[in-house]
């Protein structure tokens, strides 16, 4: 019998106990349910009148739940014991900021457009009218370069995919990218550049089977709370798996490590480079593996000559000691698993990094095995699938830009000249598509769905493109953003629970979110606006017909159905009904097919052939292109590939001025710009505002006290928050970067800055091109003693 705990609006026990009673099970037994639940206060479950089947939206889980509705109104959420992603268990964010974040009462319900320098009301034909001839305008007098979107990780794969259609075939841009290039673009990387193709090898079952588990730069307690259950469950039942951490601070993950090395931030590729050599030496590689699946092992092997155990401790700051045991642990583990997430991905040498990790468990031909796997872990809910659909600037279906055959196979799906998809040089990332914004040649700019006048590194610089008049920009979102307060026109979007669409989560395990309740006033489906947009555009096909002739989302899901066809993420054995009848699919599964693929490459046959992958690769340290010739004369063919990079300083490593190293990240009660953890109660009241963690012998020196209110400076900002003295790594300073200023009192940008992004660096990875918020420096000061001095 399961578990059940239930919870109501303004109950804080599952802010106390964030990860809920525990459940111990052994390794390879079922990991037992347990039913969460939270009701609006005052209600029962005899109150609700009916629940919708979703997905939280709240972290890259997608843990499988019910929408409680009474009254037309969405009133609380409860956990689905037969979904095999979260088994009933919901985290505090989605527990409470789920469906109390949709309920704000300064939801946007009718378009706004911009007069005489201010938002004001307007009806949806003038606002969509003003969108449209602005961007008739442009294509006629500039061309399609004009145009730029950006989008986000939190859409459905309905969204995703109309516009990466209406981009690319119909306005025929480049310039499309998504915030998940800041949380998750060296996760699809990395895999891209050792397997030949995105997708995650493993999945959260391997938790169950596995002897050990290594967390690479992964704050798993903080950022997927309910998988962390699962392993705290492992951990406290017999045979527990052995618990690496690599993280420069003491989270409540690295408490429970049997070794936690906290390197100094910007380090990683450094200590993976060592550990790769301590397999080698040490003859722990598994030599027929490697052989007969891999290619690029000579290579390797000259990289990691140098890289003792006391040439990475000095370079990390670690015990030589430490990384062996460590690499001892990885060694003799008989099933290992891998999770990585933004301490690598947000830091430098980012993909070189991420590989590496790729490289250990090819180098143990642990891949595809329970227990034994990676995650090259999302962050975001939906990122899978602005990555799998192409609204990231990627082809949809995994296709390769830089392979003819993949742009005809989309040129005939959408019944367009192959001419126009954009494929003539790689697809313009984030951080290239504001630098367009700010020097002018994009003049149209479409944000969906995020806020990144908070989310982007070195905010003065984006509050001020985001500004200026020559500049067109359109937002479309819930709440009145930071970004949304800049824009020309702002579109009201509806949300989790008022729309109906479907979205995969970070080990590849689709879900369908049904529409529970309606919008506010006037707010609209992204699906509905971008469809509006390109009908109101007139994009045809060349037989004259729509472009995107769609109803609505079923419709929409059909039609990527067809575009995953025979791709590694082939969705054409998931249909609408299979997903109301099974709470959560993996993809592949192929038309007529029943079962889904649980692991990738459990045949050592990987998506590498030159007519088939992604992508054809890059140089590590300077991100030049493969290119077609010269990855074929690796002859990969269905072999996995070996890559490195030599190991480089961080960017602006610390100073006499600057004497810290800055690094950003989450805390456990808020999601991104907090959007809608900012608007419910619980989240709030157990982290108000935005504090800084320093380490005590940094804050001894510097006589300053936990609780006090320091300054924080950078070369390009400052913010003003009080400190927690914890057990970060001396050098190190933490801040988490969810704080902007939408819920700040008049003139308090000014007085107290408070997001972390003012002090980060317009730096980025060569090859993911995702921004280094994990380097930077910073020199911390005294400004009054707090309270608790």
């Amino acid at each position: 019998m399961d578990q059940r705990t239930t919870t109501s609006a303004g109950d804080s026990s599952r802010i106390e106990d964030v990860w809920g009673a525990r459940t111990p099970y052994a390794r390879g037994d079922h990991w037992p349910e347990r039913a969460d639940q939270a009701l609006e206060a005052g209600l029962t479950e005899a109150d609700v009148d009916r629940w919708v089947r979703s997905a939280c939206v709240l972290c890259s889980n997608g843990c499988g739940c019910d929408i409680a509705v009474k009254d037309g109104r969405m009133v609380g959420i409860r956990g689905r014991t037969d979904d095999h992603i979260n088994h009933g268990r919901l985290g505090p964010k989605g527990l409470y900021a789920s469906w109390q974040g949709m309920r704000g009462r300064d939801r946007l319900e009718h378009p706004l457009i911009r007069r005489d320098g201010e938002l004001v009301q307007a009806t949806w034909d003038e606002a969509m009218e003003a969108i449209v001839q602005r961007s008739r305008q442009l294509l006629d007098e500039v061309g399609p370069l004009s145009h730029g979107f950006y989008t986000s990780g939190q859409l459905f794969i309905e969204e995703y995919y109309a516009l990466a259609v209406l981009g690319k075939a119909g306005v025929g841009t480049p310039h499309m990218d998504g915030n998940t290039r800041l949380c998750t673009a060296t996760a699809a990387t990395a895999l891209k550049e050792t397997f030949g193709a995105d997708g995650q090898p493993g999945c959260y079952e391997d938790i169950d089977e596995c002897d050990a588990m290594f967390l690479w730069g992964h704050n798993l307690a903080a950022t997927q709370t309910v998988t962390w259950s699962r392993v705290l469950d492992r951990l406290a039942g017999p045979n527990p798996p052995r618990l690496v951490v690599i993280d420069p601070r003491t989270t409540a993950t690295a408490q429970k490590a049997e070794v936690h090395l906290a390197l100094k931030p910007g380090t990683n590729l450094a200590l993976l480079l060592c550990l790769e050599r301590e397999l080698m030496v040490n003859g722990w590689v598994d030599q027929d593996f490697v052989d007969a699946h891999t290619v690029g092992l000579e290579e390797l092997q000259g990289q990691v000559e140098e890289w003792t155990p006391e040439h990475a401790a000095e370079v990390c700051g670690l015990d030589p000691a430490d990384i062996r045991r460590a690499a001892r642990i990885f060694a003799e583990s008989p099933r290992v698993l891998s999770t990585v997430l933004q301490g690598f991905y947000q830091a430098p040498q980012a993909t070189a990094s991420a590989c590496q990790v790729n490289n250990l468990h090819l180098l143990r031909g642990m891949i595809g095995k329970p227990g034994g796997g990676i995650l090259q872990m999302n962050g975001q809910p939906t990122a899978q699938n602005n990555r799998e659909c192409g609204a990231d600037g990627d082809l949809p279906g995994f296709r390769n830009w830089e392979n003819p055959d993949h742009v005809q196979q989309l040129a005939d799906l959408w019944g367009v000249d192959s001419l126009k998809i954009p494929h003539w040089a790689p697809p313009t990332h984030a951080m290239q598509l504001f630098r367009y914004a700010e020097q002018g040649s994009i003049s149209l700019l479409w944000i969906s769905a995020t806020n990144p006048a908070v989310s982007l590194p070195q905010l003065p610089r984006i509050r001020e493109l985001l500004a200026k008049e020559d500049l067109f920009v359109v937002v479309q979102d819930l709440y009145l953003t930071e970004t949304a307060e800049l824009a020309d026109v702002v579109l009201p979007a509806a949300g989790w629970g008022e729309k109906t669409g479907t979205f995969t989560n970070a080990t590849r395990t689709v879900h369908l979110s049904e529409k529970a309740v309606e919008p506010p006033g006037e707010a609209r489906a992204d699906l509905d606006i971008f469809l509006d947009y390109a009908k109101r555009m007139d994009f045809r096909r060349n037989d004259g017909s729509p472009l995107l002739p769609w109803e609505g989302p079923e419709d929409a899901y059909r039609a990527w159905q067809d575009a995953s066809r025979g791709r590694p993420c082939d969705y054409t054995g998931i249909s609408y009904d299979d997903l109301r009848r099974e709470s959560g699919i993996r993809w592949p599964r192929r038309q007529g097919e029943t079962e889904s693929v649980q692991r990738l490459y459990a045949d050592a046959d990987f998506p590498s052939h030159p007519e088939y992958c992604e992508s054809y690769g890059h140089d590590l340290l300077t991100g030049g292109s493969v290119g077609q010739v010269s990855y074929k004369a690796l002859r990969p063919d269905g072999r996995a590939m070996l890559k490195s990079a030599p190991y480089s300083e961080p960017h602006e490593p610390p100073d006499d001025e600057y004497p810290l190293r800055l690094t950003t990240g989450r805390s456990v009660y808020h999601f991104h710009t907090r959007t809608k953890t900012g608007r419910t109660t619980e989240l709030v009241e157990a982290a108000p505002e935005v504090w800084l963690e320093l380490a005590a012998e940094d804050a001894e020196s510097r006589g300053i006290a936990e609780g006090d209110v320091v300054e924080v400076v950078s070369r390009r900002g400052r913010i003003v928050a009080p400190v927690r003295v914890t057990g970060i790594r001396p050098g190190a300073v933490f801040a988490p970067f969810h704080y902007g200023y939408w819920d700040a009192p008049p003139g308090a940008q000014e007085r107290r800055p408070t997001a972390a992004n003012e002090l980060t660096i317009t730096e980025w990875d060569p090859v993911s091109k995702q921004p280094m918020f994990k380097s930077g420096a910073v020199q911390v000061r005294r400004l009054e003693e707090g309270a608790q001095s």
